[in-house]
């Protein structure tokens, strides 16, 4: 969503499609900016570097863009979403938690942190 503003106040979104194909995102979505809001929180929460205010910003793009990534590691494979659950009532359980990376059929269960750590490749400052 590009938001054009005027004097601080929105007036008026316009929708952009970056990934996908823009007929297909318009039918299964609403073209509203509550969905990039909900992303935009959820990666402030999880993200020092993004939090308004702070002094733990990033002052080399380089460190921005690694806590980024790390950021959007955990959160699609080392922790699992409460609206992504299902409700599965097997007499030891009533719910099967799962990550987004579950969901979308890349992995079978939810990483630890020593797992994710073992298997993103470290990046070499070349």
């Amino acid at each position: 969503m590009v938001k054009q503003r005027e004097k601080g106040r929105v007036i008026g979104v316009e929708p952009r499609v970056i990934f996908g194909d823009p007929e297909q995102i318009d039918a299964e979505l609403d073209p509203h900016t509550a969905y990039v809001e909900r992303t935009n929180l959820t990666s402030r929460h999880m993200n020092g570097r993004l939090v308004r205010k702070t002094l733990g910003f990033s002052k080399r793009l380089q460190m921005l863009r690694a806590a980024s990534i790390w950021e959007d590691g955990v959160y699609n494979l080392a922790r699992h979403v409460k609206t992504l659950r299902l409700e599965v009532n097997d007499g030891t359980r009533r719910w099967l938690q799962r990550s987004p990376a579950m969901v979308a059929g890349l992995t079978d269960h939810v990483w630890s942190i020593e797992e994710l750590l073992s298997c993103v490749p470290t990046p070499n400052n070349t």
